[in-house]
């Protein structure tokens, strides 16, 4: 009986928790983390960002989810995408606006979102919408949906490519004919927008 008692208490301990942290997330908030890759790497060197990968809380039927572009672009449960980041660190930031985030605008997004669904990821950062990288598709959806830019576009010779470990992958990639005017966003350049503030870091 006394066993039986103590699950019931912590079960029910979880899923108080599960909930109270459930809570800090709401729909459209912008959630950053560090990957354990090589590319990861790369782009944090070029970009000078501490993250390097980034995607879009989505609350459904109370469950938490985090739309990415990973190859293919999907949902992501908030705990497998956490566990995916270095330490399971992940900073949430939120448009410091939050009347723009209406059930209207919010229904946009992922109506435009719904659009990128199951597309292939893009290796080679291409600014088409045939394949999509992390930070791309947050850009995207938020400049199609809201009419917002988190960020300004950069041409790719802005960023640092002359470290080694940069220099490796972009030859892995484009060989010798690097599309350095291509337009790129980076996951620091989203972190960097004014529009928003941060509103959570575990």
């Amino acid at each position: 009986m006394k066993k039986r008692i103590l699950l019931l208490v912590t079960i029910f301990l979880l899923i108080g928790c599960s909930d109270k942290e459930n809570q800090r997330f709401q729909n459209g908030d912008i959630i950053f983390q560090d990957s354990p890759s090589t590319q990861s790497k790369a782009i944090k060197i070029a970009t000078k960002s501490r993250y390097s990968h980034v995607g879009i809380i989505y609350r459904e039927d109370g469950k938490v989810y985090v739309y990415e572009a990973v190859g293919p672009v999907l949902l992501t449960p908030i705990k497998k995408w956490t566990a995916h980041g270095v330490d399971h660190h992940y900073v949430v930031k939120r448009l410091k606006n939050p009347d723009i985030l209406t059930p209207l605008t919010l229904r946009n997004m992922k109506r435009v979102a719904k659009e990128f669904a199951n597309r292939p990821y893009d290796a080679l950062f291409g600014w088409s919408d045939e394949r999509v990288y992390c930070s791309e598709l947050v850009w995207k959806i938020y400049k199609r949906a809201l009419g917002i830019e988190l960020g300004k576009l950069k041409k790719l010779k802005s960023f640092n490519l002359n470290n080694p470990v940069v220099k490796q992958k972009l030859y892995e990639r484009y060989g010798k004919n690097v599309p350095l005017d291509e337009p790129v966003i980076s996951p620091q350049g989203i972190f960097d927008s004014k529009l928003l503030k941060e509103v959570y870091s575990n």
